[in-house]
């Protein structure tokens, strides 16, 4: 099975389109580790905020098959 990755705001520039399913991961710390070294440095910011199956998280949490994983910039309005 796979995880479902969704980057929001200048994340999906960076990561080149706004969602990507990956093999599996255990934790949040892996599939961060295993993402591209420009992506991986630039969600592992301090004002990124990330959300698994659409609660925020914090840290490093267990992941589980088929879980999706969000990537949230800080948000800018108008």
């Amino acid at each position: 099975m796979a995880l479902e990755l969704v980057f929001l705001g200048r994340l999906e520039d960076l990561a080149g389109s706004s969602g990507r399913a990956v093999s599996f991961a255990p934790s949040l710390a892996a599939v961060i580790a295993a993402l591209e070294p420009d992506l991986s440095a630039a969600v592992k910011q301090p004002r990124i905020r990330y959300a698994v199956n659409g609660t925020l998280v914090q840290g490093d949490v267990e992941l589980r098959e088929g879980d999706e994983v969000a990537f949230l910039p800080p948000v800018s309005g108008g």
